[in-house]
């Protein structure tokens, strides 16, 4: 049964909903601050360019972040509402690193209608008061006291009930607003309102301003010493001041939502539009007088959601339709006219509009291929989970036992490979050719490296284990002798000899502290006693003894440093890992943790790659480990076993890693490090909706391009033919004029051997409400190009596509249609069709599994069909009455079905065929509710993860979703007792973990909509279980107390779910 439901997020939010800058860490740091819809994150401007601080979920929707500074602060303060009206204040905690809530707040009212337009929410310059737009003809203010707090909030009544935007003036004796509306004749006008805090009322301000572009829909107001707003028009730009009116016409676009001050006087502005062109706006003045407006186009950038000028000309372009952006303006133009130059692109894959899972690789892993973006900004993501290895070189090598790179003597790069065998040891090295062969010449490599390899070579029959560093060597005999040597010039001597009581297992004195090396500390892994120890060096003392228990040996230990933090990894023979931060000034280790990663023995060796230090843990399962905003990460490499692995910077493969695998070595590099790793293919258009062929090799996706050349801007749409390895364009199919493709599907018929691409379309009139006309299309590929077979044309928009038992099933506008393939009697074919269902108000989103249909509708919930194969006919066999307004739904098995509303909830409902009655057999019962807090677009079966038959999650069915803000998430459907412990997990963490800004875990994923709000049922947050690893010890042992489990094995159930994503 699929009732038991875990949501867990595979690729966060990558949407930029807001920005700002300000001092938020420090008087003197500057920070920008990111809001990524549900998530925030805090930025440092450092000399190296933009450095994460924190990255931390909020639970709910973010609908204004704003910095501001009270009377009596030295740093800002952060004021952040949600959709869901809680509001929370929240200050910087140096000494934690991490944001405190100063006030938060509820400011919901019983009555009031949400504003159409979105809430507002803004703060007073001189810090008197915050003022929020919540509900039509209401302004909500909380005032603060002189001491910077905040009081109880109250309403003021507003006039204007269509209201476009709010801001505060400056430089106004009293609280000043400034409200751009609209009258019921669609007219639009500015006026201004003075806040009286003590009368809680509005006095009529000092100006107004009529009868504005109709298109005026921004308000910017202009700080001192010139005061005064901007209103940003369609056709106009406006200055209006208490004195001045100045006006310019601009050429006919939308400004977004988008704009930042640069200077603080306020005299210039930078603004996007919604084609991603960046404007400098400058006012004119003389002293303190307005004497005009003009704007220049600086360049293109992504279409911006906000902008945020940082220091030095550099400036953030946060974007919701494509990449976010840093970016320099320059003061002279480049060859093509432009004055911005991208330092950094962050990759963001919203809206993600539609997907579909393939094994593009063949190697029984699922990648997600997603229509991501819109306008111009639209491209294909390939996202896949782990890192890839490109394999630059491969040679056949049987039996390598390990392997380090060497270079001569003042060479930048590596030119000799050191392979070691159980009866001999080769040198291979790169030949002019650039190809690897043994070498014969003694090498001549500097005096310390040959010195070191010697040693290697001509003891290693009596030493069984031995790891060095450029100065220093440290060896171990049988009977447990430890002798340290250091390397001089051309001469190793020995300093120290220690006998310990058992036999060592594994060694390293890789140097962590200041100097790169020389190391003080030594880390000695034992048989018997199966301990880890730290030694210091020179001395070989004894100073931290740590047992580790079990009876598997540490076959590899290694010594590292990850963003700053020090670390000791050790790896045991069954493929656990263990790792305890390292106190360098006294090896001292804490916080032990465990995690498994493979089930052979592991060893552990560093590369690096672009400036950051990673660790490559080889088994089989090879991982690579790193940090990120100091958090250690595991990353599968998508390798099968791997048994060494050491870095080899050649001139002609930099930054590779060589790699010992099963029979032969290989030269590759290595992917970005991060968990998932994402392919981005500019598309210049809005790819909605794409499908793949197996058979063909081919994906196809249905388009749009935006004309923008022309006056008018026009649109564009296509069908186009995708290889699917080059991800080229090899075959395009124009629609007409006014048609757009809905939904795209591969399929085969039955009595037809030949598989097809068909795609429903919709003729969108602009004088329609609904379309009355669209086509079914069927395509073969025939030599790479799409060729036309059949056109059937319909009575509506074919807003889905099925495959239906050799049969092709449409949804067309209010009903379902099935179809049979036909051959005529010249031999051509076509679709015909067989019989179909009325009763939905538009059937959106359909699902099929055997002869039942599940149906997605626009307002209506969901609802099941049955297909009778007798009477040939479709009926209903029962619904959802509750009024959902569908996004997304899929069938989970043969009784469950799960849905997406527009709402940001996600719901499962039953088939109830034991049910006595007809009534209670025709209704599907709601089973599970949850608030994901996402705009879901589409669900798709599948995994993102090597299925491994040996773990438990192996056996985990699991669905795909692909949201508006980018987040890729996954539902697995969980056996009972499992859901029954992690719920009681789920709860304790919740007493444990407290929401930022003191927001209620509870409270957010509790199912929300207009007419009820109820508790989350039979849905787990795989987020905040999975927060269980990032805990501290201290905090896993309060839970393991409670949950009555030791903390080993909690760790080990939270880790097994994360292989789910």
């Amino acid at each position: 049964m699929s009732i038991w439901n875990y949501v867990v997020t595979a690729h966060k939010p990558t949407n930029v909903t807001h920005s700002c800058v300000g001092n938020f860490t420090g008087p003197q740091e500057v920070n920008l601050i990111i809001a990524k819809c549900t998530r925030i994150e805090i930025h440092l401007l450092s000399p190296q360019g933009l450095q994460p601080m924190l990255d931390v979920p909020i639970y709910g929707r973010i609908a204004t972040l704003e910095l501001f500074r009270p009377h009596g602060e030295s740093q800002d303060l952060l004021f952040i509402a949600t959709e869901r009206y809680k509001f929370c204040v929240l200050q910087w905690d140096a000494e934690t690193a991490e944001v405190i809530t100063r006030a938060m707040g509820d400011v919901s009212d019983r009555i009031g209608r949400p504003t159409d337009n979105g809430q507002i929410g803004i703060i007073d310059p001189d810090c008197r008061l915050i003022g929020l737009h919540l509900y039509d003809g209401l302004f909500k203010v909380i005032p603060f006291d002189n001491k910077g707090q905040l009081k109880e909030a109250f309403n003021i009544r507003l006039e204007e009930l269509q209201v476009l935007d709010i801001k505060f003036l400056y430089g106004c004796p009293k609280p000043t607003i400034v409200v751009l509306y609209q009258d019921n004749k669609d007219a639009r006008h500015v006026k201004t309102y003075e806040v009286a805090l003590k009368d809680k009322d509005f006095i009529e301000g000092p100006w107004s301003q009529n009868n504005l572009d109709n298109g005026a829909e921004l308000l910017i107001p202009v700080p001192p010493p010139l005061c005064g707003v901007l209103i940003i028009g369609e056709e106009t730009i406006v200055y209006c001041s208490a004195s001045a009116f100045k006006a310019i016409p601009i050429r006919p676009v939308v400004y977004h939502k988008s704009l930042w001050r640069v200077d603080a006087d306020g005299s210039r502005y930078l603004l996007g539009d919604h084609n991603g062109l960046l404007h400098l706006l400058v006012i004119t003045h003389e002293k303190e007088k307005v004497t005009g407006l003009k704007i220049e186009l600086l360049g293109e950038t992504s279409v911006a959601s906000s902008i945020s000028y940082l220091d030095n000309a550099v400036v953030f372009v946060g974007s919701s339709y494509g990449d976010s952006q840093l970016i320099k303006l320059n003061l002279q133009p480049d060859a093509k006219g432009s004055y911005l130059e991208v330092l950094e692109r962050y990759v963001n894959l919203g809206p993600i509009v539609d997907f579909c899972v393939v094994d593009l690789e063949r190697q029984g892993q699922g990648q997600v291929v997603t229509c991501s973006g819109a306008y111009k900004d639209g491209s294909l993501r390939i996202v896949r989970n782990g890192i890839g290895i490109n394999e630059q070189a491969s040679v056949e090598l049987q039996g390598i036992k390990g392997m380090w790179s060497l270079r001569s003597a003042n060479d930048p790069y590596d030119t000799f490979l050191v392979v070691s065998f159980i009866s001999e040891t080769r040198i291979l090295a790169m030949n002019l050719e650039d190809e690897l062969e043994e070498t014969e010449r003694r090498v001549q490599t500097s005096r310390r490296y040959f010195v070191m390899m010697l040693c290697m070579i001509n003891l290693c029959r009596v030493f069984n284990v031995a790891t060095a560093n450029a100065t220093q060597v440290l060896l171990a005999t049988g009977g447990g002798h430890l002798v340290y040597l250091e390397i001089g010039d051309g001469v190793l001597t020995e300093v120290k000899h220690a006998q310990l009581e058992y036999d060592i297992s594994c060694l390293d004195i890789n140097p962590i502290a200041d100097n790169p090396n020389y190391s003080q500390l030594a880390a000695v892994g034992m048989w018997t006693d199966i301990s880890v120890r730290i030694y210091s060096l020179p001395d070989l003392t004894l100073i931290t003894k740590e047992h580790l228990g079990g009876e598997i040996i540490p076959r590899s230990v290694l010594l590292c440093s990850f963003e700053g933090i020090s670390y000791l990894l050790c790896a045991l023979g069954d493929g656990h890992l263990l790792n305890f931060l390292l106190n360098t000034s006294n090896g001292e280790l804490a916080d032990r943790k465990k995690v498994s990663l493979g089930t052979q023995p592991i060893t552990l060796r560093t590369f690096s790659s672009k400036n950051a230090t990673h660790v490559f843990a080889a088994s089989d399962r090879p991982t690579v480990i790193y940090s990120s905003n100091k958090k250690l990460l595991y990353s599968n490499v998508n390798l099968k076993e791997v048994s060494h692995m050491c870095p080899f910077n050649s001139a002609a493969f930099p930054d590779s890693l060589a790699i010992a695998k099963e029979g032969e070595l290989t030269i590759g590099t290595i992917d970005d490090i991060q968990k998932l790793h994402i392919r981005s293919i500019p598309l210049g258009e809005h790819a909605r909706r794409i499908c793949h062929q197996e058979q063909t090799r081919t994906f196809a996706i249905c388009s749009l391009k935006y004309n923008q050349s022309s006056a008018e801007d026009c649109e564009m749409h296509f069908i186009r033919l995708l290889d699917d390895q080059t991800f080229e364009f090899i075959s395009t199919y124009p629609l007409d004029q006014f048609e757009c493709g809905c939904s795209i599907l591969s399929c085969s018929f039955s009595d037809d051997n030949n598989v097809y691409y068909c795609v429903g379309t919709a003729y969108v009139m602009p004088e329609e409400n609904e379309p009355t006309k669209g086509r079914i299309l069927v395509f073969a590929v025939e030599d790479g190009k799409l060729q036309l077979i059949a056109e059937k044309e319909t009575k509506g928009a074919v807003y889905s596509l099925n495959a239906f038992n050799g049969k092709l099933l449409a949804a067309i506008n209010q009903k379902i249609q099935l179809y049979k393939w036909m051959l005529r009697e010249d031999g051509s074919r076509e679709l015909q069709s067989e019989c179909g269902h009325h009763g939905h108000i538009l059937a959106l989103y359909v699902q099929t599994r055997g002869d039942f249909i599940v149906v997605g509708d626009l307002m209506k919930s969901i609802s099941l069909l049955i297909y009778k194969h007798e009477e040939g006919a479709i009926e209903e066999r029962a619904r959802d009455y509750n009024a959902n307004w569908m996004s997304a739904v899929e069938i989970l098995d043969d009784d469950i079905y799960l849905g997406a509303e527009n709402n940001f909830n996600l719901f499962t409902v039953r088939k109830n065929s034991e049910g006595a009655t007809d009534e209670e057999r025709g209704r599907l019962e709601v089973v599970g509710e949850y608030h994901l807090g996402e705009f879901v677009n589409r669900f798709r079966h599948g995994s993102l993860v090597m299925r491994l038959p040996d773990s438990d999650v192996g056996q985990i069915p699991t669905v795909i979703f692909g949201t508006v803000n980018g987040v890729i998430g996954v539902i697995a459907s969980l056996p009972h007792e499992q859901y029954v412990f992690l719920e009681k997990l789920q709860t304790n963490l919740r007493k444990v973990i407290k929401g930022v800004g003191g927001l209620s875990h509870e409270q957010w994923r509790s199912f929300y909509n207009e007419k009820k709000t109820v508790d989350a049922r039979n849905f787990l947050d795989g987020d905040l279980i999975e927060s269980f690893l990032d805990l501290s010890r201290n905090r896993m042992e309060e839970i393991s107390k409670a949950m009555n489990i030791p903390v080993e094995e909690l760790m080990k159930r939270v880790e097994e779910l994360t292989r789910l994503h």
